[in-house]
């Protein structure tokens, strides 16, 4: 008989209990609504600017990884058409409940809302076309594997953006020196790594906190 491999050492999170709020099965969704959708944050005000820079085509397929409570599902949604389709991908059930409820409000016929794990976005290989981190990667526990799981879905020459908080000492703010691990050179070098080509950095008007890096599956 053949000696039985040794189970694999689970991965080891970078910053445990960053997401511990978000899991709380009482989480009330109104409640970030109130602090995600509000013109003091750069991203919502910067929505159109951002939607306009991913450069999306009818019949493109979009993961938005971590939605959080649906911002982009829309705008995401009219971007790709009818012949386009958009995963709308989270760990917190009640915001993906949320997704499901918009969709069918809106009567948007093009969107799957998707519950995905913490070190995976399990979505089938080739699924899609962009990959859209928004204000999230900071909160991915285990980044290399969640990259991992990114890539795979990606069909090959896809994009992938990544959205977050500049962080750097002595000039951003305590709240973001406290929450968010590392800059983004470090970000940029874990995507790198991850087998991803850094494209380009995109400038927009809505950014003092934020920056918006391109790119592209190798």
């Amino acid at each position: 008989m053949g000696q039985e491999s040794a189970p694999s050492t689970p991965a080891q999170s970078v910053k445990p209990g960053i997401n511990q709020k978000f899991l709380d099965p009482e989480l009330d969704v109104n409640e970030w609504i109130k602090r995600f959708e509000v013109e003091s944050r750069e991203v919502f005000r910067g929505r159109q600017q951002i939607v306009k820079q991913l450069k999306l085509s009818p019949g493109n397929r979009i993961a938005d990884v971590g939605a959080g409570t649906g911002l982009f599902l829309e705008p995401f949604s009219m971007a790709v058409g009818n012949k386009g389709w958009v995963y709308s991908l989270d760990i917190v059930p009640k915001f993906v409940e949320r997704y499901e409820k918009m969709a069918d409000i809106l009567n948007l016929t093009n969107v799957t809302p998707v519950l995905c794990g913490q070190n995976d976005i399990r979505l089938a290989p080739g699924s899609i076309d962009v990959a859209f981190i928004c204000d999230v990667y900071h909160h991915f526990e285990y980044p290399a594997a969640s990259l991992a799981s990114i890539r795979k879905a990606l069909v090959p020459g896809g994009q992938l953006i990544l959205i977050d908080f500049e962080r750097i000492p002595g000039t951003s703010r305590e709240w973001t020196l406290g929450h968010v691990r590392a800059g983004k050179e470090v970000f940029r070098k874990e995507v790198e790594e991850a087998g991803f080509e850094f494209v380009e950095e995109v400038k927009l008007p809505a950014f003092q906190e934020n920056y918006f890096l391109r790119f592209m599956r190798k």
